[in-house]
């Protein structure tokens, strides 16, 4: 009896036109776009949605299952606009802007905000005031199958909406907002300490061996659910018909526990959120940060695949070494600079401003002259500088794969390396540790991305 009850009670409350909680008033939506608008209302009724905009009724007869869907061409960016839904009840959705809306998701060091101790986003509080900024924070949720909606309400950026939201996504619409002067529309979906696995179906996640291995390594914590896909269906399946401009990602620390899954889990991550929103979308993240995390190859090893992952398209990657305040805080401090440089990248590759640095210096090839070995780099037109007399974290290795500190010099574009013990190198790396404090830039001032020139077995358990 309880059963029926509770399930007329919930076919009543669909019986009135309702909305899922990202499609609210003060949202923006993305610009010159089909964008939907969906919701619930009570079959078979008719729903009418109208954009002030273009003021054209849009109607749709609600499904069997309750559930109905619209698209509108939004207009170049802009506002304020309102949003009319019109069944058996009326909803009106007001002061909404037109513009470039972006996902901001990963773990902790993505989801740190100004309540959470980060200075840079403390001293921003008295000056959040942006009207053509507008903010969803998205409550965590995890779930065995995919929800339909999410819990949060878009905000205007002030002082208050911004003291619990993403710094790396605040800092990171602030700079779009400048350099393109249209609304900004950011979503917070954040969750400390998640694995990558979680967010994505766990029907991609169990694709292959390694990312099942992974799975089945995934170490359990007090902090969120270390299951595959359960993120995917509390917090993104939700929001999937919601169109976006893009992603930015910072994610990594939980995945050291197999590293050689990592590569393939971003593919499939990154691929997999593409094919869901229907949309190829520019996909760019951060590297992990150093830290102490008292490992063996873990770290540089994830590192690697992160850089490795470059190779999907229309992605870019930020590097941090140069970002650690406290080598003992896996949670830097320093989030509108990776803000920034995630900001960068946008400007520069998906929205073609002209942005002077914004790619890492990145290892292409060596050369071997007698007991020096020569490194060659993409992406340092200018030649690189060093902030100490000497170029710190490099290591040489002859045949034996035994590595010694390293002495290095720069060489215009390139970078010489060598080591007296070592009469014939044949391998250099380069900032290969948990914790690196290397003090090699681009003239630009952006830190090379770490590297090795050999794919010697590390020890770590392979698949």
């Amino acid at each position: 009896m309880k059963t029926i009850v509770f399930f007329l009670l919930a076919l009543a409350a669909r019986a009135e036109v309702s909305l899922p909680s990202i499609l609210g008033s003060n949202m923006v939506l993305q610009q010159q776009t089909d964008v939907a608008i969906w919701g619930w209302g009570s079959p078979p009724e008719k729903i009418t949605v109208t954009a002030s905009w273009d003021n054209r009724p849009i109607s749709v007869t609600c499904a069997d299952d309750a559930t109905w869907t619209v698209r509108l061409r939004t207009p170049a960016a802009g506002g304020p606009h309102t949003i009319t839904i019109a069944g058996s009840s009326t909803i009106q959705l007001t002061n909404i802007l037109i513009g470039e809306v972006w996902l901001c998701s990963g773990q902790s060091n993505m989801g740190l905000s100004a309540a959470g101790g980060v200075k840079d986003a403390q001293a921003e509080l008295p000056q959040a005031f942006n009207p053509a900024i507008r903010l969803f924070k998205m409550t965590k949720r995890s779930a065995p199958v995919a929800q339909d909606d999410v819990k949060g309400r878009w905000q205007i950026c002030d002082s208050a909406s911004l003291k619990a939201f993403s710094a790396v996504g605040y800092f990171f619409g602030k700079k779009l907002h400048a350099g393109l002067n249209v609304p900004i529309g950011l979503i917070d979906m954040s969750w400390g300490a998640t694995k990558i696995e979680s967010w994505m179906p766990e029907a991609l996640a169990t694709l292959y061996p390694e990312t099942r291995h992974s799975i089945q390594m995934m170490p359990q914590n007090q902090w969120a659910p270390a299951k595959a896909g359960w993120l995917y269906n509390g917090m993104v399946a939700p929001i999937t018909s919601f169109a976006i401009a893009g992603v930015i990602w910072y994610q990594g620390e939980s995945n050291r526990h197999y590293p050689p899954a990592y590569y393939r889990l971003m593919h499939l991550l990154v691929e997999g959120w593409r094919g869901l929103w229907q949309t190829d979308f520019p996909f760019y993240y951060v590297q992990l940060a150093p830290y102490r995390y008292g490992g063996k190859f873990e770290t540089p090893l994830l590192r690697e695949a992160q850089t490795n992952a470059m190779d999907i398209p229309k992605t870019g990657m930020v590097v941090t070494t140069d970002l650690a305040d406290n080598l003992d805080d896996v949670h830097p401090i320093f989030k509108k600079e990776v803000g920034n440089r995630l900001a960068s990248w946008a400007l520069a590759e998906t929205y073609k401003r002209p942005i002077i640095a914004y790619k890492s210096p990145k290892y292409r090839s060596m050369q071997i002259r007698g007991s020096v070995i020569r490194l060659m780099f993409d992406q340092v037109p200018n030649g690189f500088i060093s902030t100490g007399n000497e170029l710190t974290e490099f290591g040489i290795a002859g045949i034996d794969q035994v590595f010694v500190k390293a002495k290095a010099r720069i060489a215009g574009n390139e970078i010489e390396v060598w080591a007296e013990s070592v009469k014939t190198p044949v391998a250099v790396r380069f900032a290969f540790r948990d914790a690196p404090e290397p003090n090699l830039f681009s003239r630009e001032g952006l830190p090379v991305i770490p590297f090795r020139t050999d794919n010697w077995d590390l020890g770590l358990t392979k698949f």
